[in-house]
């Protein structure tokens, strides 16, 4: 009899499958897309209603043979890819390419990999959503328009090889923009106080200054003019130093008196489980994951993770999602953990369990994110993951279990005090239940900052006042959990989409990362420059919302794609014609007012394979180029040469002069002829290490687009072993591993450890190393 073959898109999906399935289905991946636009050429009819021309993905052939294959052999195909537009659009192509040789086929969903999810996927099998995928092949389609389209006019004005997007380059507008803010922002002084005061019980408590009198302003001839007007305003602005000086010497030796005493109850309820856009913030903030880091490891623990007696297992539901909502079923087992675990009082309100309500854009097709299991807790998942498995489950298990646990209650105290023409704050709070946050853990910000007994008209000692200059700061610049953030409230792109996003304009190096908060590099400025000139509309945060929405009615059978395709192609088409006439060539560089020191000629910034430089506008006859950075005000310094690449480290075997060594842009070193650019002899710099993997080679220094430091195999492509540490030609005693690494973390500082991540093998550096 033949079985009945169902078709995932993963791999690790087809594992955990059939662990509970057994052997009465055929289970098959399809690795992901089958079929796509072909790559070097558009692929789309303009003329006859868009129509995309598919082909089978390069390095897919087998695949797609082998699915059709089984698919002769089966009474039924079950297609069940992801519960998305991508996911529909995976199963649509499928179905294309075995209509012709299956009898039946049926698309099912699930949102956990469950044996009782699966089964009852099974046992509701339903047609393709013919809607949603033409909404994901609407946003395939215009994206292919956009990026085709638009990138040669970059290629032929500003570098090869670059690329612009429909959303990617409004996000790299919204990181140039803020940056252009920043170098606007004119700093403004002022000074706060801060008193330490006693009681005659303890402890000793803070308060600080927050409005002046009136009649001391008028009075005073230091103060900006209209400070404090406002009387709702809730600071004392202190303009300088003299007026600083002045306020101090006038509430010098003046009682500290309570004037005012508030109390009152306050409850803080939990947040709802995870959306995709919440878990990236979060693991962004609290876990220093970035968005493509954060999915990954998601997906891992969606598809399942081998936990040993119990096999491949899934940890957590559908990690693409916008919707808050949860499954009665999660929230009985949630509410019986921790009635069981917490007591009965920690329990949320109610007899179903706490629910939240999403935004009204919100996609509520999937539950939030959520452990599958909630008696799986994340210390007895713990040896069997990987330590970032380990962190990201905890965070989503945490977060899911305070959900549906009781608001956390809290005593607060306001006093409010007098001292001369100040008046003074201090703000207490004293937690009275935990609630949720028995299931978080928290941070020494999160700990009671307890106030002593007072009493209205009460006098305090002063024990210490301190007064400290300040500037207002410009606006912050976007890290990935402030971006993800505002990309989301702005309407831009889709959660699911995020961490694609923000990793091009990584990859295409129009920002860097600086102490995690991205900064626009001069060839993100310029792409941005661009395309705000030429494609203002496309360019435009509404518009790109907009996009969204009408996707979105796609997906909802309100809006056909093609028209939307049309109405797009009415303006696009001729704004690219007047772009490709008016678009300034600024592939000679982009001037500055730093001279070459060694001819006096301007020096332009230059757009290189391995990042940004300077160089002589005397190109061909002054060569010299130097690398740079910019400060807070964007000002231009270029960096000296470091010693180490004037040292001799050889002899040059081409031209018999000297070999130095020297620094890449990126920041990897490597050996050079000192005869430069007469001999072009050039060389990795090795660590003597033999390749771990085939043998025949050694594991060079290299550095990633980005400037991250790794070793690999000197006969790349043929062998592509890489690790992130400098390795050690020592065996590791535990596992065999043929190398150990040097690594430096804050628990052991600088120590040995295993590059095999299922070792957890580490040793003190000893003398020899």
């Amino acid at each position: 009899m033949a079985k009945d073959l169902i078709i995932v898109e993963s791999p690790a999906k087809v594992k955990t499958i059939k662990k509970f399935l057994g052997n009465k289905y055929a289970v098959q991946a399809s690795v992901g897309h089958i079929r796509d636009l072909p790559t070097h050429e558009i692929g789309v009819d303009e003329e006859h209603g868009f129509t995309p021309r598919y082909e089978t993905i390069r390095g897919k052939e087998k695949v797609v043979k082998d699915l059709q294959d089984a698919a002769q052999k089966a009474e039924t195909v079950y297609l069940a890819p992801d519960p998305d537009r991508e996911g529909e659009a995976i199963a649509w192509h499928i179905a294309q390419v075995l209509k012709n040789k299956a009898t039946s086929i049926k698309r099912i969903q699930f949102n956990e990999i469950t044996a009782r999810a699966v089964k009852n996927a099974l046992e509701h099998p339903h047609e393709i959503n013919t809607d949603l995928f033409c909404a994901q092949q609407a946003r395939r389609v215009l994206d292919r328009l956009v990026g085709y389209k638009i990138s040669p006019l970059l290629w032929k004005t500003v570098k090869r090889g670059i690329s612009a997007g429909r959303v990617q380059s409004v996000a790299l507008r919204l990181i140039v923009e803020r940056e252009e803010e920043r170098l606007a922002f004119a700093p403004q002084e002022f000074w706060t106080f801060k008193a330490h005061l006693a009681a005659a019980e303890p402890p000793v408590f803070q308060a600080e200054l927050v409005k002046l009198d009136p009649a001391f302003i008028r009075e005073s001839k230091t103060f900006a003019q209209g400070a404090n007007k406002d009387k709702n305003a809730k600071k004392a602005l202190i303009p300088n130093q003299e007026a600083a000086e002045q306020l101090e010497k006038a509430m010098k030796g003046k009682p500290f008196a309570v004037t005012a005493i508030e109390e009152k109850e306050r409850s803080r309820n939990p947040m709802p489980p995870f959306t995709t856009s919440t878990l990236q913030q979060t693991a962004n903030q609290r876990l220093g994951f970035t968005a493509k880091r954060t999915m990954s490891t998601a997906q891992k623990l969606y598809e399942g993770v081998e936990l040993g007696e119990k096999g491949t297992t899934a940890l957590i539901t559908y990690m693409r999602t916008d919707s808050v909502r949860i499954a009665d079923e999660a929230k009985k087992a949630a509410c019986a953990y921790i009635g069981e675990k917490f007591g009965e009082k920690y329990l949320a309100p109610g007899k179903n369990g706490r629910s939240f309500h999403g935004k009204e854009s919100a996609q509520d097709a999937h539950e939030a994110i959520r452990p599958v299991d909630i008696n799986l807790t994340p210390q007895d998942a713990k040896p069997f993951l990987t330590q970032e498995q380990f962190r990201l489950y905890e965070l989503i298990w945490r977060r899911f279990v305070a959900s549906q646990m009781a608001a956390a209650q809290f005593f607060d105290t306001a006093v409010s005090l007098s001292c001369g023409p100040g008046q003074w704050k201090a703000k207490g709070e004293r937690m009275l239940f935990a609630g949720w946050l028995a299931a978080m853990t928290r941070g020494t910000d999160d700990e009671d900052k307890l106030l002593p007994h007072l009493d209205q008209g009460q006098h305090v000692s002063l024990l210490k006042m301190e007064k400290e200059q300040k500037f207002t700061q410009p606006p912050s610049r976007y890290t990935e959990a402030s971006l993800v953030r505002e990309l989301e409230e702005l309407g831009i792109g889709r959660p699911s989409t995020y961490a694609t996003i923000i990793s091009t304009i990584q990859d295409r190096e129009y920002v860097r990362l600086e102490d995690k908060h991205f900064v626009p590099t001069d060839l993100g400025n310029v792409v941005c420059s661009q395309l705000r000139e030429h494609f203002a509309k496309l360019m435009d945060v509404g518009f790109t919302a907009e996009m969204e929405d009408n996707l979105d009615k796609i997906a909802d059978g309100k809006l056909a794609w093609v028209a939307l395709m049309d109405e797009f192609a009415h303006e696009f088409n001729p704004t690219l014609a007047a772009a490709s006439k008016n678009m300034a060539r600024i592939k000679s560089g982009v001037a500055t007012n730093v001279a070459c020191p060694e001819c006096g000629r301007p020096m332009v910034v230059k757009f290189g394979k391995s990042g940004e430089f300077l160089a002589c506008t005397g190109y061909p006859e002054c060569r010299h180029t130097t690398n740079f950075t910019r400060d807070e005000k964007g000002e231009i310094h270029p960096v000296s040469r470091p010693a180490e690449e004037l040292k001799k480290v050889g002899t040059c075997p081409k031209c018999g002069g000297d070999v130095v060594l020297k620094r890449s842009h990126t920041g990897s070193r490597f050996l050079s002829c000192a005869n430069y650019p007469k001999c072009d002899y050039a060389a990795p710099y090795s660590t003597g290490v033999p390749c771990p993997k085939c043998g025949n080679g050694f594991l060079v220094e290299k550095s990633s687009k980005r400037g991250k430091i790794f070793y690999s195999c000197d006969q790349y492509p043929k062998c592509d072993c890489a690790v992130w540490d400098w390795p050690v030609a020592r065996p590791c005693p535990k596992c065999g591993s043929p190398i150990l690494v040097i690594k430096t973390t804050r628990a052991k500082g600088r120590h040995l450890a295993c590059p095999n991540i299922k070792c957890r093998y580490t040793q003190e550096l000893d003398e020899n190393t």
